[in-house]
């Protein structure tokens, strides 16, 4: 018998922990409607204040990934890897590890989101290529993945549909920040498109979504742990985000950034942590990749062609790609120290947030102006 909500929500208020069938009950009232918001408000509140323990985080993962299509692209792509970050300021890691690692013959296909609060999305990025499409269903990624290996799209609503009302809701209840709905919700996408290993690049500083690097720990943890109960290899870095990653931060301007490293101008920082992690993700899978043969991939301009390709077969306009145009903001405003100093301390979520109050992020329905740019110029130290 599925359980009804006001007796899993009768459990819950005297403090005692789900049963994996009481998860799945939520979980599948979020996606048939049967559970009304009040009712998964209430259910993910109790989760918040007492959280979950590691089987019902992985009954929690693993229903919200039935809850929609499963790809298991890694039965034609054994080697087929993935990888998920929390988030940051000037962080365009994925835009360049992805056709880094396609032109070392590692097959990557990654989920990617929209920006939310200080950060930039993935999603939102590249849509400043002009023609560029990233949603697709299994066939047309398969076909990506065959043809470039490389996939970079946007969560259909086939993929666990069930975290969409669920993370809406979280957004209005306060409890973006629990770790196991946390865990749940980027499993379950991540998952569901079945690449044989799954890196985690896990922020920590005040720049990250976590800010305590005892949390951040903890999501790592909690990620790689769920993530290999489920059976599938994974892995976890903590990366610093105490400053902006990069130099220019913004959509285009990241963009910008984007074609500068995959023609061997890329920005220490930014490089040293995409290098760590196609490291860890080839290894992860078996093919082993080393730092000698990344740099091969950039300086022999294989990784730049493998983006453009890439880039052209999910609709990118070729003349564009051919010669990329990147028409900044108008107006440039510089901020300069009063005094001569050492910098000692960024605070990089109030950068974050002042470039999406300038119009470069998403605070609200108001689109995105690709053009405004943030550019930090001096680094810790």
């Amino acid at each position: 018998m599925i359980p009804t909500p006001f007796r899993v929500l009768d459990r819950l208020r005297e403090g005692r922990p789900p049963r994996p069938d009481e998860v799945r009950a939520a979980v599948a009232g979020a996606a048939d409607g049967s559970w009304s918001d009040a009712q998964l408000g209430a259910f993910l509140m109790a989760v918040a204040i007492h959280g979950l323990d590691a089987a019902a985080v992985r009954e929690l993962t693993l229903a919200m990934l039935d809850s929609g299509e499963r790809w298991d692209l890694a039965a034609d792509l054994p080697t087929l890897t993935d990888k998920h970050s929390t988030g940051g300021v000037a962080d365009t890691v994925s835009l360049v590890l992805g056709p880094l690692l396609a032109a070392c013959d590692v097959p990557v296909v990654m989920v990617t989101g929209r920006g939310l609060g200080h950060t930039m999305g993935t999603t939102d990025k590249l849509e400043a290529i002009p023609g560029l499409t990233l949603e697709h269903e299994r066939p047309a990624v398969a076909r990506l993945l065959a043809r470039h290996r490389l996939a970079i799209l946007t969560s259909t609503p086939a993929l666990a549909p069930a975290d969409r009302r669920l993370y809406a809701l979280r957004d209005q209840t306060a409890t973006i920040r629990s770790i196991p709905l946390i865990t749940g919700s980027i499993l379950s996408k991540k998952l569901a498109t079945g690449a044989a290993g799954l890196v985690f690049d896990v922020k920590t500083g005040n720049g990250a979504f976590l800010t305590d690097p005892a949390q951040a720990r903890r999501l790592s943890e909690k990620l790689v742990e769920t993530c290999r109960g489920l059976g599938r290899a994974a892995s976890a870095l903590l990366t610093d985000m105490s400053q902006p990653l990069g130099e220019w931060a913004g959509h285009t301007a990241e963009l910008l950034a984007t074609f500068d490293a995959l023609e061997g101008r890329g920005e220490p920082d930014l490089m040293a942590v995409t290098s760590a992690l196609a490291v860890e993700m080839a290894a992860l899978v078996g093919r082993p990749v080393g730092e000698a043969e990344l740099e091969d991939a950039i300086a022999s301009g294989r990784a730049r062609e493998v983006f453009v390709r890439w880039a052209e077969a999910q609709g990118g306009d070729p003349r564009w790609l051919a010669s990329p145009r990147f028409e900044l903001a108008p107006v440039e405003t510089a901020i300069e120290a009063p005094r001569a100093g050492v910098l000692a301390r960024v605070d990089t979520r109030q950068l974050g947030l002042l470039l999406a109050e300038a119009g470069g992020g998403r605070l609200g329905p108001e689109p995105i102006d690709f053009g405004v740019a943030l550019r930090t110029r001096a680094r810790l130290g």
